[in-house]
């Protein structure tokens, strides 16, 4: 043999081997999805009550078949005991094609009473469901004529266990009725919480248990109580109601939302947890309860409402000219400043209108037309400081007619940022009255000019002597005046001093 044909026969046996592995493989694979894909399988054990574990004996077994730890009870009477392999098929709807008043009925039972270790209680609920499921096999399965289920459970249960018959008679019997009146629960349900809002007041309104099936449950809030109670959680609500609540704003001057959650319970569903065993019995287990969440919240944030206004001091009344100058100051007379996301002021706008008038206005009095405006101010309130501190706005223009400026103030929504009308409303609008004193600067007209002062005028003449005087006296008429007028107070001046001196006498002297 050559190197070549040793080579080859060497490598052939791999391929041989490696083709003969792949089915193996392929089986394999098939194996494991097949086993992926079928229902878990338990071998399903002896559980609680009475007579023999075995497919087959002369009275049976009454009692529970433990799979899994889960205590199931049969709903095929006349089977075999499932004493092998069991298949949990998960919640059924429609196991062993009962109806689903039936399923409602047997689920009540396995769930409310059939976890138990209590031999006579499991020997019950057997007997309830088995009469649910099949009532004519269950009766007649050990030789039993009549047709009482306590004759059945007699017949049976004094031969395994007589002094238990009568407890286990009475209470199958008890079961079996309940049972029977267990309503068809839905097996799934689901719901939500609905919030309103009061329109007069935002910290009022209310909230609704929608749910698509009859139930009851707990309902905790977030920023709002239960009116009634004064407390967040709320028991025993019930679908279809509707609840009153007060809110209870996290952040004063913020928007919020109220919202909510629950859990409620729709109570059992007509299912079954539903198990089988080949050659054997099928058997149900609890479905347990239909229990869901629901939660909700406001459909728009709950606005807490701001009315704001005020209140203005002119620099000083009475000024040169120049400009206008106010102080302002803001305040909230309704609710709380609001506040934006990082807790600063939501900054307000306000405007002016300065009027002149040539008479100082009265308060309260009403506007003067378009003629006797004269500018306009505005200002803008800081997110820093917003209504913790007054304002100084001085106009652009100026003063320079005589007369009475007086501002008048307006906060409008239309003028605000739409976080700040969020809260005001779109319709709110506040006025300054006009001609409050506090708003009326004076500039007076300036000083009358003097008028000019006449020159003096010169002393008129002296008349000339006439030619007769001068012949008279031989003397200047004007020359004799002065003495004259010397010697005639130097008499008065003599005659009151005489006069003084003579106290008997008291009549005046007339100087004629």
């Amino acid at each position: 043999m050559s190197t070549t044909d040793s080579s080859t026969a060497l490598f052939r046996p791999r391929s041989r081997r490696r083709a003969s592995a792949l089915p193996l493989v392929i089986a394999a694979i098939v194996i494991g999805i097949t086993l992926l894909s079928a229902p878990r399988a338990d071998a399903a054990e002896r559980g609680t009550g009475f007579g023999t574990w075995a497919p087959v004996s002369t009275y049976g077994w009454h009692g529970s078949m433990l799979v899994g730890g889960v205590h199931t009870y049969c709903i095929t009477p006349g089977a075999p005991a499932p004493t092998g392999p069991t298949a949990d098929h998960g919640i059924s709807g429609s196991a062993a094609g009962l109806l689903p008043q039936q399923l409602a009925g047997i689920n009540l039972l396995v769930t409310t009473y059939g976890q138990t270790d209590d031999p006579v209680q499991a020997a019950a609920v057997a007997w309830a469901v088995k009469a649910i499921a099949n009532r004519e096999e269950t009766l007649h399965a050990f030789g039993y004529r009549g047709d009482s289920l306590a004759g059945a459970v007699h017949w049976t249960m004094s031969a395994l266990s007589p002094q238990h018959d009568r407890a286990v008679q009475e209470r199958a019997a008890a079961y079996y009725d309940e049972a029977t009146r267990a309503p068809a629960g839905p097996s799934t349900a689901s719901g939500s919480l609905v919030f309103t809002t009061d329109a007069a007041d935002h910290r009022r309104g209310t909230v609704r248990v929608d749910t698509t099936a009859a139930a009851t449950g707990t309902i905790t809030l977030t920023n709002a109580v239960f009116a009634e109670s004064g407390s967040p959680t709320l028991e025993s609500a019930a679908s279809g109601s509707t609840y009153a609540i007060r809110t209870a704003p996290p952040t004063e001057g913020r928007a919020y939302t109220v919202s909510g959650t629950g859990r409620f319970d729709a109570g059992l569903p007509a299912a079954v947890r539903h198990f089988t065993t080949p050659g054997g019995q099928e058997t149900a287990g609890p479905a347990g309860r239909v229990q869901f969440e629901v939660s909700g919240a406001d459909a728009a944030p709950r606005f807490p409402p701001f009315s704001p206004a005020i209140s203005t001091q002119v620099a000083q009344r009475d000024a040169a000219g120049g400009p206008y100058t106010d102080e302002v100051t803001f305040t909230a007379t309704e609710g709380s400043w609001p506040r934006a996301d990082d807790g600063s002021y939501l900054p307000v706008t306000a405007s002016a209108v300065v009027y002149r008038t040539d008479t100082e206005p009265v308060a309260g009095s009403a506007l003067p037309g378009d003629e006797a405006m004269v500018g306009t101010l505005q200002l803008t309130t800081d997110p820093a400081t917003g209504p913790t501190a007054p304002y100084t706005i001085a106009s652009s223009w100026e003063m320079t007619t005589a007369g009475y400026y007086t501002a008048v103030w307006s906060l409008r929504a239309a003028d605000q940022l739409p976080s700040v009308a969020a809260h005001t409303g779109v319709d709110f609008a506040w006025t300054e009255r006009f001609g409050e004193p506090s708003q009326v600067t004076v500039i007076a007209p300036p000083p009358p000019t003097p008028a000019a002062t006449p020159a003096a005028e010169a002393p008129p003449a002296a008349a000339a002597a006439s030619p007769a005087e001068l012949a008279a006296t031989g003397t200047d008429a004007a020359a004799l005046r002065a003495p004259a007028a010397i010697a005639v107070a130097l008499l008065s001046l003599g005659v009151a001093i005489v006069s003084s001196r003579r106290p008997w006498s008291a009549a005046p002297l007339t100087i004629g």
